[in-house]
């Protein structure tokens, strides 16, 4: 079944370190030593990727909208680059009083939420759209029938991998989406106080400010959290011509094993995948 939702009018952003281990291992650990969560393994901030419109509001840099299911476009400039693989999920938001009161869940699919390492860079989205084609989104999205550990999504796994030279790595560690430190209602909780009352401070981001300013728009997709490297993929980045893959399978009809062959065979087109190749280019 087709879902029709145009990404290009729905706010979107990711979220920091909702994968324990992952930003230890992005080298982005230091950055959020002074935010204050209220539990040890909480995500530590939410961040924009693209805020739909022109405003004067919001940084000039998310306007562009930076989601492809074929490229990226290597950041002039820049040696560092990785994949970062997740479930990115579309909410309808429910505004009320000028606050998002609620977030529904309606369709999941798999995300590079592509990033550049660069150290000293003051706000996370700085090294997360750096124009068209940085990031990746899977044309393949699955519906949502409910959001808890008895739904269909939580039936199934994060997979990434590396194609180079016609040979495939394991990219990211093949993780359950249920695994998510915060997942389900937490997470939606977490989602509605971020959006509502995150202020500007260290690499986090007035985000209701954008909102507003944007004509606090009726869906938003959220990337919620990129899983950890296997080794791999913590001292391999990206170069020109390599293919990253991301998907999305659920655990009761593939095993590992044959979510990587398909991948290396381009073989993963079924209605119960949603997959993510991405050729990248200089």
């Amino acid at each position: 079944m087709k879902i029709n939702i145009d990404i290009k009018k729905c706010a979107a952003f990711g979220v920091a370190g909702n994968f324990t281990g992952h930003l230890e291992q992005a080298g982005e650990a230091s950055e959020f030593e002074k935010v204050k969560t209220t539990e040890k393994n909480a995500p530590k901030a939410l961040f924009p990727t693209y805020i739909p419109g022109d405003d004067k509001v919001t940084p000039a840099f998310l306007h562009e909208f930076p989601f492809s299911d074929s490229t990226i476009i290597f950041p002039k400039g820049e040696e560092k680059l990785q994949i970062e693989p997740e479930c990115a999920v579309i909410f309808d938001a429910v505004w009320e009083n000028g606050l998002i009161k609620k977030l529904n869940p309606v369709a999941f699919g798999a995300s590079n939420d592509c990033s550049i390492r660069r150290e000293g860079a003051k706000k996370i989205s700085i090294k997360k759209n750096w124009g068209k084609s940085t990031k990746g989104f899977s044309e393949k999205k699955i519906l949502i029938d409910s959001f808890n550990e008895t739904s269909l999504i939580s039936r199934y796994r994060i997979a990434s991998f590396l194609m180079r030279d016609e040979k495939i790595w394991a990219y990211g560690e093949d993780s359950a989406i249920r695994d998510y430190s915060y997942i389900w209602e937490k997470l939606c909780t977490w989602l509605i106080d971020r959006l509502n009352n995150q202020k500007d401070e260290g690499p986090a981001e007035d985000i209701r400010s954008y909102l507003d300013a944007a004509g606090r728009p009726s869906k938003l997709l959220i990337s919620i959290g990129a899983t950890r490297y296997t080794e791999f993929g913590m001292n391999n980045f990206l170069k020109d011509g390599d293919k990253a893959v991301v998907v999305l399978y659920p655990e009761d009809s593939y095993t590992r094993e044959e979510i990587l062959q398909r991948a290396k065979e381009n073989r993963l087109n079924e209605p119960d995948i949603s997959a993510l190749y991405q050729t990248v280019v200089c």
